[in-house]
């Protein structure tokens, strides 16, 4: 190690995927700094306390897994309640359940039994059935039929990727689980569950002992921060690192606006649907509803708004359409002829991760570098 390295690794973005592999470098006796470009540790989980309710300031964050190891490694961390996500969605002032349920059958078709939920979904999907599909909206259609289609489906859809659905490939909406039961839990995971205090909590513990500074942007002076450390560990922007060598990468954006209102519950429910493509926001997130405690006599919503991802605005999610893959492909074989830099993340593997997997791909790396001893 020469007299600049300092540290083993320097892990850039104090996220999931930072903050676990940091956590397990360090408990190896690796020494690790881990810098952010925000002003707050946790990323896009990052949540802070008002007045006793828990801010989920990027959105609403559900814990699931069906992996006993995964949910063990959070739950020695911080304390867990348990969570039910059960969404509604609103279409021109009438609320429907979501998942697509029996409840939703009920509020859309009046069907009472599997037999006749069963029976009217093959009527409306019927006249969309074809061998090949060229878009999202003929595949959704042959999925769920033109009433849940147009209702809950398109306007959504439409605003939460910029495009219209005849624009959009078929991959997003390979499958759409029908539920021909009244089981309203969005996610079909063992354990689900949110941090007691927060998710910043979890990344607190797990960032103990670390060194960690904020306001910091790796790519200002990356020079000089790749001279600091042995190993990168780089949670950004691929296209970013790469200063967009083979162009830039698309991703959706999104917007925040949120009230504080002098009333103790707004919506009776901690995440609402507008299916409506004229209404601009996709969901309202009440953030009192994702703890146990609902006493507080005021409440705070958050609306979201999609946006087109532009230079300087944070990137929510990676678009994977076939031009953005072959891009993608091209920066992952310069990053896998880097010298001691590793990629991982949303954004640095290109690629939507649940928490669970994000965690899961951390330890995956961990197990990789930390037991090949790459640390020479």
């Amino acid at each position: 190690m020469t007299n600049k390295q300092k540290y083993d690794f320097l892990i850039v973005g104090s996220g999931l995927f930072g903050a676990v592999f940091a956590h397990e470098a360090s408990k190896q006796g690796y020494t690790c700094k881990v810098i952010e470009k925000r002003d707050h540790l946790a990323g896009n989980i990052y949540t802070k306390s008002i007045d006793g309710i828990n801010i989920h300031q990027y959105g609403p964050h559900i814990f699931h897994t069906n992996d006993e190891k995964i949910w063990k490694y959070v739950t020695d961390k911080v304390s867990m309640h348990p969570f039910i996500n059960q969404p509604l969605a609103r279409y021109q002032d009438q609320i429907y359940s979501l998942p697509f349920s029996m409840r939703t059958f009920y509020e859309l078709f009046n069907t009472k039994t599997p037999e006749e939920a069963k029976k009217k979904i093959e009527e409306e999907t019927m006249p969309y059935i074809k061998e090949k599909y060229l878009n999202l909206e003929e595949k959704a259609l042959s999925l769920v039929g033109k009433t849940i289609y147009e209702r809950l489906i398109k306007g959504y859809t439409e605003k939460q990727w910029g495009r219209k659905a005849t624009e959009l490939p078929t991959k997003i909406i390979e499958r759409l689980p029908l539920r021909f039961t009244y089981n309203s839990n969005y996610f079909n995971d063992l354990y689900q569950g949110i941090p007691v205090n927060g998710y910043t909590e979890l990344i607190e513990k797990l960032l103990e002992n670390i060194e960690v500074s904020l306001n910091i942007d790796f790519l200002d002076e990356k020079d000089k921060y790749e001279k600091m450390a042995k190993n990168i560990i780089y949670t950004g922007k691929i296209d970013d690192y790469f200063n967009q060598k083979f162009g830039a990468l698309d991703y959706r954006s999104l917007r925040f606006e949120t009230e504080w209102l002098d009333t103790d519950n707004f919506q009776g429910n901690a995440v609402v649907n507008y299916t409506e493509k004229e209404v601009p926001f996709t969901r309202i997130v009440e953030h009192k509803f994702f703890g146990e405690d609902h006493s507080q006599p005021k409440t705070v919503i958050t609306k979201e708004y999609p946006l087109d991802y532009q230079s300087g605005m944070e990137a929510y999610y990676p678009i994977n359409d076939d031009n953005n893959n072959k891009i993608y492909n091209k920066y992952k074989d310069l990053a896998n002829r880097e010298n001691n830099v590793f990629f991982g993340g949303r954004l640095g593997l290109y690629k939507y991760f649940d928490m669970d997997d994000t965690i899961i791909e951390a330890l995956k790396l961990a197990d990789r570098l930390l037991s090949k001893e790459v640390i020479i």
